[in-house]
């Protein structure tokens, strides 16, 4: 179901790092060195350096994302952000659900269901994380975790109003740990995903759905998670951090005779 139309994304996820200072010569390195990569490149920063690193990308092909974002499109719901605000901001696309959302902020698939609708409303691409951890994984569940993850995220929309969806899988028990799925292991879990998108939306959205790999992506590995059929890209967290190898990941090589 590999499909040679979709553009690889590679995304940084910044996380809770960065001064504004810091972020603004992060995203001035990341812009300058990114001509000619092979795919798109986005970087998700936190809520407060997105209009200054606007500014530092106005005009160039990177995107800017935003790391989460409220359901509601305003009210007394002190301390969040909606999804016009990070729009307004400077933002083209938002993380929802990642991982460390759902595990710390016990964030669950109804209102993950209402972060996609509230990004779509607000014109914002939405990057629907899911994953399993460890102990689902032992126990042989990642298919049936990824299957409901996807069906609550998703439910009540259809494949015309998911056209932006970017979808990422976290297998939870690689981030931030060193660990990472084998390129089979990917591509297995990348291959359930389309599969279970084309059951619910049909083979015609699912074959041009992007799905990124995230779980400890490294100069090192990702050209050859890069090489399996239905990895589009990465959502890079720790490593989006380090200019050079970051844009070594934003620069992968596919080996020869690969999909790309």
């Amino acid at each position: 179901m590999s499909s040679n139309l979709r553009k690889p994304l590679i995304a940084g996820n910044w996380k809770m790092h960065l001064t504004l200072a810091e972020s603004v010569a992060l995203a001035r390195t990341v812009k300058e060195g990114s001509a000619n990569a092979p795919g798109e490149i986005a970087i998700c920063v936190p809520f407060t350096a997105l209009s200054v690193v606007a500014e530092v990308l106005k005009g160039s092909p990177v995107k800017l994302g935003a790391q989460d974002l409220h359901w509601e499109s305003h009210g007394a719901y002190t301390g969040e952000i909606s999804a016009s605000q990070i729009k307004d901001a400077g933002a083209q696309m938002t993380l929802i659900a990642h991982s460390e959302r759902r595990r710390l902020f016990n964030e669950t698939d109804a209102a993950v269901n209402k972060k996609i609708k509230a990004a779509l409303a607000a014109q914002l691409i939405p990057v629907l994380c899911i994953g399993e951890t460890l102990e689902e994984r032992e126990a042989s569940r990642t298919f049936k975790v990824l299957q409901t993850q996807l069906e609550e995220g998703l439910k009540g929309f259809a494949p015309t109003d998911l056209a932006p969806l970017v979808i990422a899988y976290e297998p939870v028990w690689a981030i931030g740990t060193g660990k990472t799925a084998t390129p089979d292991q990917a591509q297995e879990a990348h291959l359930f995903i389309r599969k279970t998108c084309s059951r619910l939306y049909g083979e015609a959205w699912a074959s041009g759905l992007r799905i990124l790999y995230g779980g400890s992506v490294t100069p090192e590995n990702v050209d050859s998670l890069m090489s399996q059929p239905d990895v589009d890209g990465a959502l890079v967290g720790g490593a989006s951090l380090k200019p050079v190898g970051f844009l070594r990941i934003v620069h992968f090589q596919s080996p020869a005779g690969a999909k790309r």
